[in-house]
């Protein structure tokens, strides 16, 4: 069996107080699944053990965890798995590759369980994983809220075209979530619900986000880690973007090009950015699943 696992991009990210249960933050996000993705092969394992094979990605990993996380939710107790992940996304750069996978493994493990979990209880189970997993059960649009366990789906996204630079090191997203709460980024709680009230008003109002909520929270405590984005910014700028913004907890820069025509004119930036390194890479939204 075979999965595609999307990358995604937070096309807003408020970030708000830590829970004191757990020490994880509230959000608000509208999260849009892209067309680069991994692809996970799913067949018997030949030893007496579930196992994850990623070339070039060592140590544990979010497909793993969610794998043994769905047989102990479950109760599933069906043969032992193989997983191979054919990694497109690029790694640790804020666009959720590990989570989309993990996601992938889940839908994966239900199919092979007969369908014994729906999508509610394979995000649950996501929720357990990161913040990321749930809005990628389904992969699509969706608007996350909590922690990232609520999670409704929207309608797909107007065109657009998405310029991808990925970053020369990987940023740690515990540590850019540990930058963002030391000058108290984190909004109270009354700030952010009127950021939520904001996005669902425009959202309803024009079916998108007006560039004033394309806003990431975590953009600034990411530059304060790696200088380097900044120029990585000012290179999709030039190269025509109408947007530009740090993918999640980056080091990823997105060039938005909205419009019909956004994505040809993001493969032009794109070749116009040929000789960067990592190579600039292209994508589209993913429609919802």
């Amino acid at each position: 069996m075979t999965e595609r696992a999307p990358a995604k991009i937070n096309l807003c990210l408020f970030l708000g107080p830590t829970r004191p249960e757990d020490g994880r933050h509230e959000l608000v996000s509208v999260m849009q699944s892209l067309t680069l993705a991994d692809e996970l092969t799913m067949t018997a394992a030949p030893g007496e053990a579930d196992e994850v094979l990623c070339p070039g990605i060592e140590g544990p990993n979010l497909a793993a965890a969610a794998l043994a996380a769905f047989r102990e939710e479950t109760g599933w107790d069906g043969p032992p798995q193989r997983i191979e992940i054919a990694k497109r996304v690029p790694v640790a750069a804020g666009m959720g590759g590990g989570s989309g996978d993990a996601a992938a493994v889940l839908r994966l493990a239900a199919r092979a369980a007969g369908g014994a979990a729906d999508d509610e209880l394979l995000r649950a189970i996501g929720a357990r994983l990161g913040a990321d997993v749930p809005a990628q059960v389904r992969p699509g649009r969706s608007l996350a809220t909590g922690m990232g366990d609520r999670v409704e789906a929207l309608a797909d996204a107007p065109p657009f075209g998405v310029l991808v630079l990925p970053g020369e090191r990987p940023l740690s997203t515990g540590a850019v979530y540990a930058e963002a709460d030391r000058p108290g980024l984190p909004r109270a709680p009354a700030a952010l619900a009127e950021r939520h009230a904001a996005v669902r008003a425009a959202l309803a109002a024009a079916g998108d986000l007006p560039r004033g909520l394309l806003v990431n929270d975590l953009e600034a405590a990411a530059l304060a880690l790696e200088p380097a984005i900044e120029h990585a910014m000012d290179a999709a700028l030039s190269v025509g973007a109408d947007h530009v913004m740090v993918s999640g907890s980056g080091p990823t820069v997105l060039g938005l090009f909205l419009g019909a025509d956004g994505v040809r004119r993001a493969r032009a930036a794109a070749a116009a950015l040929g000789d960067r390194c990592p190579a600039p890479l292209t994508a589209a939204p993913e429609p919802g699943w």
